[in-house]
């Protein structure tokens, strides 16, 4: 079986327009592109291989609504986001629940990292609304970079995992039916 290409898409939905930058600063460069290492490699000629590490695609939003319309867009090309980083407050429209329930509405598969250093909700609140443990993380503004980028990278891989096995599970039912379907017939 091919193995599916994995999905770097991220969406950030934050009404800050400051941390759409931070988003894209963090997940978009290559860490082994640096100018500091670049400029180590020059001056020692330093040939030393670096590890390389993908970037991601970073698409941003700055309401609920729009997010949910730009989820929508990439479900009907069937290219979907792997993961959102959605904000709670984002006056004046959707908050960051309604937000959420939206999204998962058009893409129940899409994992989803809520940012905060406020909630207008109580947590234990959140998570019983919201419904879907394992596809929900609440990360505390300020957040630390390493922290968003081992996130969008831990979660990429966990959505196209999931979604390799999936696709094997349909295989294998779709092998047992044709296979019921022929000890009908020799019977």
């Amino acid at each position: 079986m091919e193995m599916e290409r994995s999905n770097r898409r991220i969406l950030v939905i934050d009404d800050n327009v400051a941390i759409h930058d931070d988003f894209r600063k963090i997940l978009t460069r290559s860490l082994d592109t640096s100018l500091l290492q670049e400029a180590r490699a020059e001056l020692f000629d330093d040939i030393e291989e670096q590890t390389q590490i993908e970037s991601f695609e970073v698409d941003c939003a700055d309401q609920g609504q729009m997010g949910y319309r730009m989820v929508q867009d990439a479900m009907k090309v069937n290219l979907p986001y792997a993961v959102a980083f959605v904000d709670m407050r984002m006056p004046p429209g959707w908050d960051g629940v309604e937000t959420v329930e939206h999204l998962w509405e058009e893409d129940p598969e899409l994992q989803v990292v809520i940012c905060t250093a406020f909630s207008d909700h109580a947590w234990e609140d959140v998570i019983k609304r919201l419904n879907k443990n394992d596809k929900l993380l609440i990360l505390r503004k300020p957040f630390d970079n390493i922290e968003v980028w081992q996130l969008a990278n831990s979660l990429t891989k966990r959505w196209s995992e999931a979604r390799q096995a999936k696709s094997q599970l349909d295989l294998l039912a779709k092998w047992a039916e044709e296979r019921a379907e022929d000890a009908v017939k020799v019977d």
